[in-house]
């Protein structure tokens, strides 16, 4: 008996045998966020895929042509809410080069930035962990996940004010140095990681049931990633070692020692593996980064035509204060150019491509954003497996939609 219903894609319609339309989401909580898929499948196996997005779009790149260059910050931080960090980086590193400052970033400035971006990632990636456990039935990670990433998170708040969206790194340098008691606050979550390591790994690593789930589940070939336009741990979980930081790299991660961890089997199994390696790459660049803030120095570069003169100075100094005035009520102008600045996130190869006409705001902010481009593979690799192993793909895309949408 052939069953058919109106979908919203109807290009993905099949009227011969058995098959039949399935809308899966966009409310549906192992889409993690607001996606829709419509399925063709016949019985319980997927035929067609077709991602629905724009569901969680908020303007953000348009916003941020209609704010000051510093301004803007704040709303790029929220389109990747699980790595804001990492989209700050970037942001600032565009505008540092249209400025022609990337070479005056004082050095503890950009120590404080890449401590900044590995903790956001193995934050990033605790989230991604546990939601992916949950997803597969698998409780208790989630709680070990989610108590290492508030440890993070205490960091975040220390040092920028806020637990999410802090707005602390800035064109410039970062907004104050390390508050007292930051360090010994690391040192502690430095030394607890290793054992926390071991106990996630113990929970999911060899477990019969997550391997059955997961292994030659969702396998995306390397021809297949690279015509997707596929980066992150989802590229390299097919073979692929690219990394921003490795292959292009900023903010003196040239003169960090890590590795790029790489599986060949590319299933959800070995995306899996990839990003439980990644942090443990993290946490290297991490004590490296750790051991340099023990030399003392300025965190933000000394012009105030670009940043704000320290608070300290404005009740001493006229000029002080006029320059404040200046920053706060007009900004700075940014020279004419445009500029493609990229980085690693911790989803793969994020960019903003950024034009200035030389005003007091930026004309063009177009993201690169990798979980848009992650995703598109879910229409390749989905077909031939069960609806419930969409679950399973789409958790190891590690796809965030306030990115996809924007």
């Amino acid at each position: 008996m052939s069953m058919s219903t109106t979908p919203l894609t109807p290009e993905i319609v099949s009227h011969e045998g058995n098959a039949m339309v399935l809308s899966m989401g966009p409310q549906h909580p192992s889409t993690h966020g607001v996606l829709q898929i419509m399925l063709e499948i016949e019985g319980e196996t997927v035929l067609k895929a077709e991602p629905e997005i724009g569901y969680l779009h908020t303007g953000i790149e348009k916003t941020a042509e209609n704010l000051f260059w510093s301004q803007a910050q704040t709303v790029i931080e929220r389109m990747d809410y699980l790595a804001p960090s990492s989209n700050a980086f970037c942001y600032v590193l565009a505008v540092e080069r249209l400025l022609g400052l990337t070479d005056r970033i004082p050095e503890r400035a950009q120590h404080i930035r890449v401590l900044n971006a590995e903790l956001t990632r193995i934050a990033s990636h605790c989230v991604w962990l546990g939601t992916h456990g949950i997803d597969l039935g698998a409780i208790s990670v989630f709680f070990y996940c989610f108590d290492l990433r508030e440890n993070i998170l205490d960091l975040q708040e220390a040092a920028g004010g806020a637990r999410m969206h802090p707005n602390y790194l800035r064109v410039g340098g970062v907004n104050g140095d390390l508050p007292d008691g930051y360090l010994a606050k690391l040192d502690a979550l430095i030394a607890k990681f290793p054992a926390r390591m071991r106990e996630l790994r113990g929970l999911l690593q060899a477990n019969p049931i997550f391997q059955d789930r997961t292994i030659d589940v969702g396998y995306l070939s390397i021809d297949d990633a690279l015509a997707w336009n596929v980066t992150g741990p989802s590229l390299r979980g097919s073979g692929v070692a690219y990394d921003v930081r490795k292959a292009f790299p900023y903010s003196g991660y040239d003169r960090y020692d890590f590795d790029v961890p790489t599986r060949s089997e590319g299933d959800a199994y070995a995306r899996f593996l990839v990003r439980l390696d990644e942090m443990e790459e993290s946490m290297r660049i991490v004590e490296q980064a750790r051991r340099r803030l023990d030399v003392p120095g300025p965190v933000m570069i000394d012009d105030t035509k670009v940043a704000a003169p320290p608070k300290e100075t404005i009740a001493l100094s006229m000029e002080a204060l006029i320059h404040h005035f200046k920053i706060v009520s007009e900004g700075f102008r940014v020279p004419p150019g445009d500029v493609y600045q990229a980085v690693e996130s911790p989803r793969g190869e994020l960019a903003y491509y950024v034009v200035s006409t030389g005003e007091n705001r930026p004309y063009r902010v177009r993201t690169r954003p990798p979980s848009m481009y992650n995703l598109q593979a879910l229409k390749g690799i989905a077909p031939g497996n069960l609806i419930a192993d969409l679950v399973v793909m789409i958790g190891s895309l590690d796809p965030v939609f306030g990115e996809v949408d924007r």
